[in-house]
């Protein structure tokens, strides 16, 4: 499994617009074959910032999901929010289970 965390930073002002955005995208990336999660959340102590946090079943699901309509139309709203910070990371899970 693939987990995707990061945090994106945009132009408070944009924050409606942004969120906007971000919820057609989870709902059209939910439906995809392989994706496990797919979450963006607004901090709740900064309205430019935004948490991603996914989850996906292989490589190959991630690589179709990065050639998605949904994801061109996504690239194209987000380049106009004034993105003041992208970090995204990818992390290999070998195995998950309960914290305790």
């Amino acid at each position: 499994m693939l987990v995707i965390a990061g945090v994106v930073r945009i132009d408070p002002e944009r924050r409606d617009e942004a969120v906007a955005a971000a919820v057609t995208m989870m709902r059209e990336t939910r439906k995809e074959p392989g994706c496990r999660s797919y979450t963006f959340s607004a901090d709740l102590e900064d309205p430019g910032c935004f948490h991603i946090f996914e989850e996906w079943e292989t490589q190959e699901a991630l690589d179709a999901h990065f050639s998605s309509p949904h994801m061109a139309t996504f690239q194209g709203t987000v380049g106009k929010l004034g993105v003041r910070e992208m970090t995204v990371r990818r992390y290999a899970i070998e195995s998950v289970g309960p914290l305790r």
